[in-house]
């Protein structure tokens, strides 16, 4: 099993250079700790907090990054431009020597789709159509797609070594299919949890086994490290206690050998790499945080 990182971008009470020399900060501990991927999410249209957008940020994150360990973003397909969004891969990708990930969702809130002129009915089908698109850019081919409004498209430069497609999803049956059929792994929700992982995770390999593809499972989690065990129980109850994201559960916290213990029981239901997201804390908290998920990615190699 493999442990990665999806590092937060979102920054409630810091100004823009703030929230950029956090992340970065992030970064660079993640670099040091050997993770074994890093991504960036996708949010738009956030005026009432920073959110530090993933293609600018990335970019300077391999700077610090191995250049042999898989990077990537999310994209929500449905507010990007097909076109566009395989131009930014393209270029991201030819900085990096090992595959680069391409993380999708269909997006929700009204809000952020409005203020880019999408329409969250059609979603679904944008984003069938986008990841068609993409993948014929990214394959030299020239592209012709009424459903996103592009014509006679290509790109340059193109990925010199295969993309990784993680298409994102919760437990509909459509999205799941989706995983299946399209993705090199199904990326599920954070708030997944339980019986229905279990049951959505059984779901998954049967649409596999449908359209003859290799199930993996890329199980995203929020989480909290800390060197005393019990305080850091005590820190992530209270900040969920005040409603952190709506979950609960599904949040992994304590100390190395619990936290690694937590991780190392998704590997019953078929899990093949985590992506560890650390929770809402201070940037102190967080790095170590960080740092000691080097102590957990050994536990359960």
């Amino acid at each position: 099993m493999r442990l990665g990182m999806s590092i937060t971008s979102g920054y409630p009470g810091l100004d823009g250079a703030e929230a950029v020399q956090a992340l970065l900060e992030r970064g660079r501990v993640a670099a040091q700790a050997g993770l074994d991927h890093l991504s960036l999410g996708d949010q738009h249209a956030t005026g009432s907090f920073s959110y530090v957008q993933n293609v600018p940020a990335i970019g300077r994150l391999m700077a610090d990054w191995p250049a042999d360990k898989p990077i990537g973003l999310l994209l929500l397909l449905p507010l990007w431009n097909p076109v566009i969004a395989a131009e930014q891969i393209g270029t991201l990708a030819a900085m990096s020597e090992a595959p680069f990930i391409v993380q999708t969702g269909i997006g929700s809130g009204a809000g952020q789709f409005d203020a880019l002129g999408a329409d969250l009915s059609t979603r679904g089908r944008i984003t069938d159509a986008s990841i068609t698109a993409m993948k014929a850019l990214f394959a030299g081919e020239t592209v012709t797609s009424t459903d996103v409004g592009v014509q006679s498209a290509s790109i340059s430069p193109r990925p010199p070594q295969p993309v990784e497609w993680w298409i994102g999803s919760g437990g509909a049956p459509a999205a799941i299919d989706r995983a299946a059929r399209e993705g090199d792994a199904w990326y599920t929700s954070p708030g997944l949890d339980g019986d229905a992982l279990a049951a959505t995770a059984d779901s998954y390999r049967s649409a596999c086994e449908r359209h003859g593809r290799t199930p993996r499972i890329a199980l995203r989690r929020d989480v909290l490290v800390g060197d005393d065990h019990d305080a850091t129980v005590r820190a992530a109850r209270a900040i969920i206690e005040r409603g952190y994201r709506g979950m609960d559960t599904q949040i992994i916290a304590g100390g190395v050998e619990h936290v690694a213990e937590q991780m190392s029981s998704f590997a019953s239901v078929g899990v093949n790499d985590i992506v560890a997201r650390t929770i809402t804390v201070d940037q102190p908290t967080a790095l170590r945080s960080i740092e000691l998920l080097a102590d957990v990615r050994a536990a359960i190699a």
